[in-house]
């Protein structure tokens, strides 16, 4: 029997011979091949993985790109938006029509109601978007070949605390007396107040220039040099949205309206006489006798335009300086001519020897009334025959002059003024 060799520790074994050393190659190329099938099919299969025609899913994927629709969604409201519009959140569709648009809000599912144009290329909601609010709107359209398109979008609207909006006055389709400003009141402070008056445009048929002014930060009016020209029509178009106002706030106001002006009347009403003139276009139409203010409480001198009305009012002396003196709940046709509490209205309490006689008013101007305003008296007839915007001009009062920003009586300020306070 051959014995076996004994090899030292360090010495490589004999190697194998070349047939065993092919199968071991075999081997490995069958275990590698079916690890690299495996591999792909976990990423979707071979080349001939895709079916029959042989161009496998790459083909499937393009070929179903080339099948898909034509319609393309546009949603104004970006996806993930904090800060969209609430007033230009709208869908577009090009190469298609759209079928349907939903548009809710997020935390209730309230639906917000809108409309497919005739032509079924857009969708607008019908009515502005709450501030601070996260909506999700789905669009569906479909293209001429009747293939589907999608589009889903969640937003969240800007925030109260980072926008602004202006009240302004008068509002669209009124007809107003001849010395109407057009007035904003911010709800926040502007510093950036260029770009927002920039962004607010008024113009007038009569082709008049018309000019803003800033009282503070908060305010901004809008008029011409002269009173606005009798029968014209004056456009105000808002355009802030988006506008940044100041630091961290933007606007969210997109609108157009339009006002009309009147036939002019401007009512004088002399102090010394204690008479009021009343002027419409030029003719004089009725002189009526007042009671002004007192000697110790006397009526503002100035221009003075009526910013409110009221068939009956109640005026309490403690909300504008005079503690308990009066509180009469029943005024009748009052028209308010400064945000300090000057009135002309109706006067039922006076006697009627004080009319055209006596300044007897706490700084209003008192015209003779019946209380409960019936009858025909000059408390009714000025009251009827007035609208907001007309001007009553006080003069001789020993008082001074109202302030441009007591009430909406910018025409107590020169041209070159008021000019000078335009940040545009």
């Amino acid at each position: 029997m051959e014995q076996p060799v004994t090899m030292p520790d360090n010495t490589a074994p004999p190697a194998p011979s070349r047939a065993k050393r092919r199968l071991r190659r075999g081997l490995a190329a069958a275990s590698l091949l079916t690890a690299g099938a495996l591999a792909l099919s976990a990423c979707g299969g071979d080349a001939s993985a895709g079916g029959n025609d042989g161009k496998g899913q790459a083909g499937a994927d393009a070929a179903a790109a080339k099948d898909a629709s034509e319609a393309k969604i546009t949603v104004t409201s970006k996806n993930g938006a904090t800060d969209a519009s609430i007033n230009d959140t709208g869908v577009k569709v090009s190469g298609g029509k759209l079928t349907d648009v939903k548009l809710v809000q997020a935390d209730n599912g309230a639906a917000v109601k809108g409309a497919i144009s005739a032509d079924g290329s857009s969708w607008k909601p019908s009515a502005q978007l709450e501030r601070g609010t996260k909506y999700k709107l789905v669009a569906n359209a479909k293209d001429g070949k009747n293939r589907p398109a999608t589009e889903n979008v969640t937003f969240t609207t800007v925030s109260s605390k980072n926008s602004f909006i202006g009240s302004y006055t008068p509002d669209g389709g009124k007809t107003v007396g001849v010395g109407m400003p057009v007035s904003f009141t911010f709800d926040k402070v502007i510093s950036n107040k260029k770009d927002v008056q920039s962004h607010i445009t008024v113009t007038s048929s009569s082709g008049q220039k018309v000019v803003g002014h800033w009282f503070g930060s908060q305010r901004l009016d809008f008029r011409p040099e002269q009173y606005w020209k009798a029968g014209s029509k004056v456009t105000l178009k808002i355009d802030l949205d988006g506008v940044k106002g100041g630091q961290g706030i933007t606007g969210v106001q997109s609108k157009t309206v339009s006002f009309t002006v009147g036939r002019s009347q401007v009512s004088t009403v002399d102090m010394n006489t204690q008479t009021m003139t009343v002027v419409r276009d030029g003719k004089t139409v009725k002189s009526i006798p007042i009671s002004g203010g007192s000697a110790k409480n006397p009526t503002y001198n100035g221009q003075m335009v009526i910013s409110e009305k009221f068939t009956q009012t109640r005026m309490d002396g403690s909300t504008v300086g005079f503690g308990g003196e009066y509180d009469i709940k029943d005024v009748p046709h009052a028209m308010r001519l400064s945000s300090s509490g000057t009135f002309i209205h109706g006067n039922y309490w006076g006697s009627p020897s004080i009319f055209g006689r006596a300044g007897t008013s706490h700084g209003c101007v008192g015209l003779q009334d019946n209380r409960g305003g019936g009858g025909d008296t000059p408390g009714k007839w000025f009251f009827e025959n007035s609208l907001i915007g007309d001007v009553v001009v006080v003069k001789n009062s020993p008082d001074k002059t109202v302030k441009p920003d007591n009430g909406l009586n910018g025409w107590n300020m020169s041209w070159s003024e008021w000019q000078a306070g335009s940040a545009a």
